[in-house]
Protein backbone atom coordinates (compact mmCIF):
# COMPACT_ATOMS: atom_id res chain seq x y z
CA UNK A 1 0.00 0.00 0.00
CA UNK A 2 1.20 3.53 -1.01
CA UNK A 3 2.09 5.70 1.91
CA UNK A 4 0.78 9.15 1.75
CA UNK A 5 2.97 11.91 1.67
CA UNK A 6 2.39 14.23 4.84
CA UNK A 7 3.67 17.32 2.90
CA UNK A 8 -0.03 16.71 1.13
CA UNK A 9 -1.54 17.14 4.78
CA UNK A 10 -0.08 20.33 6.67
CA UNK A 11 -0.40 19.86 10.39
CA UNK A 12 -1.57 23.24 11.42
CA UNK A 13 0.54 24.68 14.71
CA UNK A 14 -1.87 24.45 17.90
CA UNK A 15 -3.40 27.84 18.84
CA UNK A 16 -2.02 28.98 22.39
CA UNK A 17 -4.24 30.66 24.46
CA UNK A 18 -4.08 34.40 23.55
CA UNK A 19 -4.19 32.99 19.60
CA UNK A 20 -7.42 31.79 20.43
CA UNK A 21 -8.53 34.98 22.10
CA UNK A 22 -7.47 37.17 19.45
CA UNK A 23 -9.24 34.83 16.69
CA UNK A 24 -12.70 35.26 18.96
CA UNK A 25 -12.54 38.42 19.20
CA UNK A 26 -11.54 39.50 15.06
CA UNK A 27 -14.31 37.11 14.00
CA UNK A 28 -16.89 38.63 16.64
CA UNK A 29 -15.46 42.00 15.00
CA UNK A 30 -15.84 41.06 11.38
CA UNK A 31 -18.62 39.20 11.94
CA UNK A 32 -20.21 42.57 12.88
CA UNK A 33 -21.34 40.95 16.37
CA UNK A 34 -18.93 43.45 17.83
CA UNK A 35 -19.78 46.71 16.11
CA UNK A 36 -17.18 49.99 16.30
CA UNK A 37 -17.72 51.73 19.27
CA UNK A 38 -18.86 49.10 21.52
CA UNK A 39 -17.03 47.48 24.30
CA UNK A 40 -15.29 44.31 24.60
CA UNK A 41 -16.58 42.36 27.24
CA UNK A 42 -13.56 41.08 28.92
CA UNK A 43 -15.75 39.53 31.95
CA UNK A 44 -17.96 38.01 29.75
CA UNK A 45 -15.01 36.71 27.57
CA UNK A 46 -13.48 35.45 30.63
CA UNK A 47 -16.22 33.14 31.69
CA UNK A 48 -16.67 31.76 27.97
CA UNK A 49 -13.13 30.84 28.52
CA UNK A 50 -13.11 29.47 32.05
CA UNK A 51 -10.14 32.00 32.16
CA UNK A 52 -8.55 35.03 34.38
CA UNK A 53 -8.51 38.15 32.58
CA UNK A 54 -4.58 38.04 32.15
CA UNK A 55 -4.31 35.85 28.84
CA UNK A 56 -7.39 38.27 27.55
CA UNK A 57 -5.24 41.34 28.18
CA UNK A 58 -2.65 40.11 26.29
CA UNK A 59 -4.76 39.52 23.52
CA UNK A 60 -6.05 43.25 23.77
CA UNK A 61 -2.18 44.08 23.36
CA UNK A 62 -1.83 42.19 20.01
CA UNK A 63 -5.34 43.52 18.60
CA UNK A 64 -4.62 47.22 19.50
CA UNK A 65 -1.65 46.99 17.71
CA UNK A 66 -3.60 45.63 14.20
CA UNK A 67 -6.00 48.12 14.94
CA UNK A 68 -9.23 46.14 15.60
CA UNK A 69 -9.59 47.64 18.90
CA UNK A 70 -8.75 50.68 21.36
CA UNK A 71 -7.63 49.82 24.95
CA UNK A 72 -8.16 53.08 27.33
CA UNK A 73 -7.00 52.50 30.64
CA UNK A 74 -9.59 52.19 33.82
CA UNK A 75 -12.37 51.99 30.70
CA UNK A 76 -11.40 48.59 28.85
CA UNK A 77 -11.68 48.12 25.42
CA UNK A 78 -13.84 48.94 23.02
CA UNK A 79 -13.96 48.09 19.15
CA UNK A 80 -11.92 50.94 16.93
CA UNK A 81 -14.22 52.64 14.62
CA UNK A 82 -13.20 52.47 11.10
CA UNK A 83 -13.43 55.37 8.67
CA UNK A 84 -13.68 55.64 4.98
CA UNK A 85 -10.55 58.72 5.52
CA UNK A 86 -8.52 55.76 7.30
CA UNK A 87 -9.18 52.92 4.33
CA UNK A 88 -8.57 55.44 1.70
CA UNK A 89 -5.32 56.63 3.05
CA UNK A 90 -4.06 53.10 3.65
CA UNK A 91 -4.74 51.92 0.69
CA UNK A 92 -3.09 54.37 -1.38
CA UNK A 93 -0.27 54.35 0.70
CA UNK A 94 -0.41 50.00 0.11
CA UNK A 95 -0.88 50.49 -3.65
CA UNK A 96 1.96 52.84 -3.93
CA UNK A 97 3.97 50.33 -2.45
CA UNK A 98 3.39 47.16 -3.49
CA UNK A 99 2.95 48.57 -6.81
CA UNK A 100 7.31 49.89 -6.97
CA UNK A 101 7.92 46.25 -5.43
CA UNK A 102 5.94 44.46 -8.22
CA UNK A 103 7.83 46.10 -11.25
CA UNK A 104 10.80 45.72 -9.28
CA UNK A 105 10.58 41.98 -8.67
CA UNK A 106 9.22 41.28 -11.87
CA UNK A 107 12.69 40.67 -13.98
CA UNK A 108 14.03 38.75 -11.12
CA UNK A 109 11.34 36.49 -10.39
CA UNK A 110 12.38 32.30 -10.70
CA UNK A 111 10.43 29.68 -12.28
CA UNK A 112 9.94 28.76 -8.45
CA UNK A 113 8.24 31.77 -8.00
CA UNK A 114 6.02 32.30 -10.61
CA UNK A 115 4.98 28.21 -9.67
CA UNK A 116 4.20 29.57 -6.28
CA UNK A 117 2.11 32.41 -7.06
CA UNK A 118 0.11 30.40 -9.08
CA UNK A 119 -0.63 27.90 -6.33
CA UNK A 120 -1.00 30.09 -3.68
CA UNK A 121 -3.42 31.54 -6.08
CA UNK A 122 -5.56 28.30 -6.84
CA UNK A 123 -5.21 27.42 -2.71
CA UNK A 124 -6.79 31.20 -2.83
CA UNK A 125 -10.00 30.05 -4.75
CA UNK A 126 -10.82 27.33 -2.89
CA UNK A 127 -10.43 29.10 0.39
CA UNK A 128 -12.89 31.41 -1.21
CA UNK A 129 -15.44 28.95 -2.51
CA UNK A 130 -15.24 27.73 1.16
CA UNK A 131 -16.15 31.49 2.53
CA UNK A 132 -12.69 30.88 4.33
CA UNK A 133 -11.84 34.66 5.35
CA UNK A 134 -8.98 34.01 7.42
CA UNK A 135 -7.64 31.42 5.16
CA UNK A 136 -7.78 33.57 2.06
CA UNK A 137 -6.27 36.25 4.09
CA UNK A 138 -3.04 34.16 5.04
CA UNK A 139 -2.56 32.64 1.63
CA UNK A 140 -3.00 36.39 0.25
CA UNK A 141 -0.20 37.63 2.64
CA UNK A 142 2.01 34.74 0.74
CA UNK A 143 0.99 35.80 -2.19
CA UNK A 144 1.78 39.29 -1.91
CA UNK A 145 5.16 38.48 0.20
CA UNK A 146 6.77 36.43 -2.59
CA UNK A 147 6.96 39.52 -4.83
CA UNK A 148 7.69 41.87 -2.17
CA UNK A 149 10.93 39.43 -0.87
CA UNK A 150 11.79 38.68 -4.23
CA UNK A 151 12.09 42.58 -4.99
CA UNK A 152 15.10 42.37 -2.79
CA UNK A 153 14.63 45.62 -0.67
CA UNK A 154 14.82 44.74 2.81
CA UNK A 155 13.46 48.53 3.76
CA UNK A 156 10.67 48.05 1.74
CA UNK A 157 9.27 44.58 2.69
CA UNK A 158 9.70 45.61 6.48
CA UNK A 159 7.75 48.55 5.60
CA UNK A 160 5.50 47.04 4.01
CA UNK A 161 4.81 44.62 6.84
CA UNK A 162 4.29 47.26 9.62
CA UNK A 163 1.96 48.61 7.60
CA UNK A 164 -0.41 45.92 6.77
CA UNK A 165 0.58 44.88 10.27
CA UNK A 166 -1.02 47.80 11.52
CA UNK A 167 -4.28 48.12 9.56
CA UNK A 168 -4.73 43.98 9.67
CA UNK A 169 -8.04 44.69 9.97
CA UNK A 170 -8.64 46.36 6.87
CA UNK A 171 -7.70 43.88 4.92
CA UNK A 172 -9.84 41.37 6.59
CA UNK A 173 -12.78 43.16 6.68
CA UNK A 174 -12.22 43.45 3.08
CA UNK A 175 -11.79 40.43 1.94
CA UNK A 176 -15.26 39.24 3.72
CA UNK A 177 -17.21 41.62 1.81
CA UNK A 178 -19.50 39.87 -0.94
CA UNK A 179 -17.28 38.50 -3.64
CA UNK A 180 -14.67 40.26 -3.10
CA UNK A 181 -12.49 36.94 -2.82
CA UNK A 182 -13.55 35.65 -6.02
CA UNK A 183 -12.96 39.46 -7.42
CA UNK A 184 -9.26 38.91 -6.03
CA UNK A 185 -8.81 35.43 -6.76
CA UNK A 186 -9.45 37.06 -10.88
CA UNK A 187 -7.10 40.03 -10.57
CA UNK A 188 -4.24 37.60 -8.89
CA UNK A 189 -4.51 35.41 -11.91
CA UNK A 190 -3.91 38.92 -14.32
CA UNK A 191 -0.80 39.74 -11.99
CA UNK A 192 0.77 36.33 -12.58
CA UNK A 193 -0.20 36.26 -16.08
CA UNK A 194 1.50 39.59 -16.31
CA UNK A 195 4.74 38.57 -14.11
CA UNK A 196 4.97 35.75 -17.20
CA UNK A 197 4.93 38.11 -19.57
CA UNK A 198 7.42 40.08 -17.90
CA UNK A 199 5.74 42.95 -17.90
CA UNK A 200 7.30 45.16 -15.08
CA UNK A 201 4.68 48.22 -16.08
CA UNK A 202 1.25 46.09 -16.50
CA UNK A 203 2.38 44.16 -13.35
CA UNK A 204 2.88 47.04 -11.04
CA UNK A 205 -0.19 48.66 -12.09
CA UNK A 206 -2.16 45.20 -12.12
CA UNK A 207 -1.21 45.27 -8.40
CA UNK A 208 -1.72 49.12 -7.26
CA UNK A 209 -5.71 47.83 -9.13
CA UNK A 210 -5.84 45.36 -6.84
CA UNK A 211 -5.16 47.28 -3.56
CA UNK A 212 -7.69 49.80 -4.87
CA UNK A 213 -10.32 47.86 -5.46
CA UNK A 214 -10.19 46.49 -1.78
CA UNK A 215 -9.84 50.19 -0.77
CA UNK A 216 -12.84 51.07 -2.81
CA UNK A 217 -15.60 48.55 -1.95
CA UNK A 218 -14.70 48.71 1.88
CA UNK A 219 -15.26 52.39 1.52
CA UNK A 220 -18.49 51.72 -0.23
CA UNK A 221 -19.73 49.69 2.23
CA UNK A 222 -18.68 51.75 5.44
CA UNK A 223 -20.42 54.38 3.61
CA UNK A 224 -23.38 52.40 3.45
CA UNK A 225 -23.40 51.47 7.19
CA UNK A 226 -23.39 54.97 8.25
CA UNK A 227 -26.42 55.99 6.27
CA UNK A 228 -28.05 52.51 7.61
CA UNK A 229 -27.38 53.50 11.12
CA UNK A 230 -27.68 57.54 10.47
CA UNK A 231 -24.16 57.85 12.25
CA UNK A 232 -22.55 60.95 10.81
Amino acid sequence: MQRASILEYPVEKPQTLRERIVEFIKDSIVSGSLRPGERVPEQEIAANFGISRTPIREAFRQLESEGFITVTPRKGAVVSPITDNDVSEFYAIKSLLEGYAARTACPKLLPKDLKRLESLNAQMEKAGARGDVKGFFNLDSQFHDTFLIACGNEKLLALVHQLVGQFERFRITALALPGRMNDSVRQHAAIVAAFKEGDANLVGTLVMANAERSGGLLVEDILKERTKYGAH
